[in-house]
């Protein structure tokens, strides 16, 4: 699905997602990704939901943000609240959702000048 993005300058903005990929700032990638709303996109070593680690949303944590919106895959799943302690004891808001709805409200937050990070599951083939 194409997104149309309002952008701020110097701001990430998703393009679109479909199975198995993710377009930000016109650039397709193929593997999970964390979307900081300013800076370097960031591979996210992450295959599938089942593989997330602590230590995956501590790398999310280092960016600072505010809220992290959290994209599943291609269904909602909630990862278990151990996994975002490195989020909760910085006060950092977490919202879960399909990866798809995840990008379009990383792309409103994002445009409104918050300090948002997208966490992005994107699965091969899903």
């Amino acid at each position: 699905m194409k997104l149309h993005a309002d952008r701020l300058e110097g701001v990430n903005a998703v393009f679109g997602h479909g199975p198995g990929e993710i377009s930000v700032n016109n650039t397709v990638f193929r593997h999970s990704v964390v979307v900081p709303w300013v800076g370097e996109i960031l591979p996210w070593p992450v295959e599938a939901f089942e593989g997330l680690t602590l230590a995956h949303f501590e790398q999310v944590a280092a960016l600072g943000p505010e809220l992290v919106i959290f994209g599943s895959g291609p269904r909602i799943r909630f990862p278990a609240p151990a996994l975002l302690r490195p989020l909760i004891d910085r006060g950092v808001g977490v919202e879960t959702m399909d990866t798809g709805a995840a990008c379009r409200t990383y792309n409103v937050l994002a445009a409104e000048g918050r300090s948002v990070v997208l966490a992005a599951l994107v699965l091969p083939g899903a």
